[in-house]
């Protein structure tokens, strides 16, 4: 990994390292790095930090999944994975980023909230895609942030899935640049048949994997400064 900035959040002691890796990041090795991190953001040995990265194709299964939902076992590797959530697909032309924080530092002097954290995720890819003249939003009962089709109904850009250990989260959010949507046929994404998923791409916006890190993290990095309004 290459670091690309140290920046400093508004919030008191509040040290993030921005990274990025330009190459495809193996699913388990990359699991393996962010909980050993994690680990020593718990026992303040380590800043906190934000990674965007790209991983090879593979479905991850999370804590609330359905097995039936897996509709193709054989297609791509299967990872069951330690985060919320449900089955998922990552791959090329998919931005992954993970944030390992420590939320009590984030949300200084007012108490942790995970709901408000999970809302200012969602917004950060809202607040994106709007730069780029998209319209997104969350919908009620369902995971991630949706795009309005068409034909009235909403397909997936991005997924949000996290988990929390004494107050440090880790793992967070993907979204959909230019993947091959068709490898998300294997499975049920997120339990929800009834809706589709979409891409920047898709949408008629090309947008190198460069300029995407560069956009969300200034985005990201704005709605951490102010997350007690969140």
């Amino acid at each position: 990994m290459n670091k690309i900035t140290k920046r400093t959040i508004l919030s008191k002691n509040n040290c993030i390292i921005w990274t990025r890796s330009g190459e495809q990041i193996e699913y388990s090795a990359a699991i393996e790095y962010m909980e050993k991190r994690v680990a020593d953001i718990i026992a303040k040995k380590d800043d906190n930090m934000i990674w965007f990265l790209e991983h090879p194709q593979v479905y991850t299964v999370g804590a609330s999944s359905n097995l039936t939902d897996l509709l193709d076992k054989n297609k791509f590797p299967v990872h069951k994975t330690s985060r919320g959530g449900q089955i998922t697909y990552h791959g090329p032309g998919q931005r992954i980023i993970y944030v390992m924080l420590d939320l009590k530092k984030i949300f200084y002097p007012k108490e942790a909230d995970l709901a408000k954290y999970v809302r200012l995720l969602e917004q950060t890819v809202i607040d994106f895609l709007l730069s780029l003249g998209i319209g997104a939003e969350r919908l009620e009962g369902r995971a991630g942030v949706w795009v309005k089709a068409k034909n009235g109904s909403f397909n997936k850009i991005a997924a949000i899935g996290i988990r929390v250990k004494k107050w440090v989260c880790f793992h967070g959010i993907s979204v959909n640049i230019s993947p091959n949507l068709d490898d998300f046929k294997g499975i049920i994404p997120c339990g929800i048949q009834e809706y589709g998923v979409t891409s920047l791409e898709r949408l008629g916006h090309n947008l190198s994997v460069e300029e995407f890190d560069i956009r969300f993290s200034k985005i990201l990095e704005d709605h951490l400064k102010n997350a007690s309004i969140i």
